[in-house]
């Protein structure tokens, strides 16, 4: 039997797997298939060359196989849960769907999650996405909510529990909590130490049952958590991320105005090439071809005559077809451009930046930097600064050689994998200067005293 799939073509909902109409995953093809796979069984995925076709690997089949086996274990699951059933004689028991707020309680006060703990024995109103549900009992369960601010631990008992949209409450639907905060009991847990004691809620909007774990696992591929990047960045890790993102974002600027830079916006459709042509997006621009911008660079270099020393922070693109960390279709990228300065000047406005921003997002948001990476350290002046000549010879007395496992010469381009060992070993950001001019742009100012090199740098922290 023979299926074809294809992420760039086929379609999981309106494919049937032919060549014709290929699915769009394996996993699709690994579904259609109930996870038999004989030895007469082919599936097919894009080739290199484009209208090919390729057999699917074997380390991919085999990972794909065994996420098709915790997607149907986590079905069975779902379909043996207590919930939301008529068979189970919850629904038929359950009282009216919507309860009605007690007038006589105290008005609640509208809070986020991150307020709460400043407002002991009061009663407030939150709203939030269900995160967690445990149901102890009949009638009492635990909710944890996310707001985006915090998570707050929410107790529902008595009435609170039998109504139809509590015996059917899922993962990531939406409500509304009143309730009065109070301090977690002894030999409790639960975050912030606080909990929800909940005295009326109501649903605003209801998630389909089985929550994100019917479509993401621990073990899901790394394409299943693309498509599904809505749902990753639900997860705790993934929203921390987010935040250092934010903070980070707000240290640099704060760094460059603080040092009298302009922030300038330049545009992202261009007409010039800064890097090269082969790693540009184009497109038709009103009969014209233009580029996704690869750097702010050129712009920022029109810019110094007027404003002096300036930066942006804005999104750059590059049509690079690699999959590792140091290739990104697209991404954020901080660039500065100063005049009259010379080679040592940059070098230290470098050190500056790097230090000054990490101390800064360490003082607005040190715990959480610390929680996402414990072993964190703020590096100290100044860096280490090493010639490229002096690294090919460091590298080579370390043992570290090329992908081939032969030593690395002068002229070689050092890859991240052993600039990253490198770095490591000597144990302190290092400046890694002078690079030949064969490696770099034609444009690279020339090192005076020997025109083979260019005043050029890589930072490594």
């Amino acid at each position: 039997m023979q299926i074809y799939t294809s992420e760039k073509r086929g379609s999981d909902t309106t494919g049937d797997g032919t060549e014709t109409a290929p699915l769009k995953t394996v996993l699709q093809a690994i579904t259609k298939l109930d996870g038999k796979i004989d030895a007469d069984t082919r599936i097919w995925v894009d080739g290199v060359e484009n209208g090919m076709w390729d057999p699917v690997s074997k380390s991919k089949l085999k990972k794909v196989i065994k996420q098709y086996h915790i997607q149907e274990r986590k079905h069975d699951k779902v379909s043996k849960e207590k919930v939301p059933s008529a068979e189970n004689g919850n629904l038929s028991e359950a009282v009216d769907t919507q309860l009605r707020l007690d007038t006589e309680l105290p008005e609640a006060k509208r809070c986020k999650i991150r307020d709460v703990q400043t407002l002991y024995h009061q009663r407030v109103c939150v709203y939030g996405w269900v995160h967690r549900i445990r149901r102890q009992s009949k009638t009492l369960m635990f909710i944890i909510l996310r707001d985006g601010t915090g998570f707050l631990q929410c107790v529902f008992s008595n009435n609170l529990c039998l109504t139809q949209d509590a015996i059917t409450l899922s993962p990531e639907s939406t409500v509304e909590v009143y309730g009065v905060v109070k301090q977690l009991p002894s030999g409790k847990s639960a975050p912030g130490g606080i909990e929800l004691v909940a005295d009326g809620w109501a649903i605003i909007g209801k998630a389909p049952a089985g929550g994100i774990d019917s479509i993401l696992t621990v073990e899901s591929d790394i394409d299943t958590q693309l498509d599904n990047r809505h749902l990753v960045i639900r997860g705790e890790n993934t929203a921390k991320v987010l935040r250092l993102v934010s903070v980070a974002l707000e240290a640099f600027r704060a760094h460059f105005v603080d040092r009298g830079y302009v922030e300038v916006l330049p545009p992202t459709f261009v007409q010039t090439q800064v890097e090269g042509s082969a790693t540009l997006f184009s497109l038709n621009y009103f009969g014209e071809t233009a580029f996704m911008s690869q750097s702010s660079q050129l712009y920022l270099e029109t810019c110094i005559p007027a404003v002096g020393d300036c930066f942006c922070i804005t999104r750059s693109y590059r049509a690079e077809k690699s999959r590792t960390r140091r290739h990104l279709s697209e991404y954020n990228h901080v660039e500065a451009e100063c005049p009259f300065i010379d080679f040592n000047d940059l070098l230290e406005r470098i050190e500056d930046l790097v230090v000054d921003v990490c101390d800064r997002i360490m003082k607005r948001s040190g715990d959480l930097l610390l929680d996402v990476n414990p072993q964190f350290k703020t590096p100290k002046l100044p860096f280490k600064r090493l010639k490229y000549e002096d690294a090919i010879v460091y590298l080579n007395n370390l043992g570290i050689t090329k992908e081939d496992l032969t030593p690395f010469q002068y002229g070689d381009d050092i890859p991240e994998a052993p600039e990253r060992r490198l770095v490591d070993t000597i144990g302190e950001p290092v400046l890694l200067t002078n690079f030949p001019a064969g490696l770099k742009v034609f444009y690279m100012l020339r090192t005076k005293g020997d025109e083979r090199l260019t005043d050029s740098v890589s930072s490594s922290v």
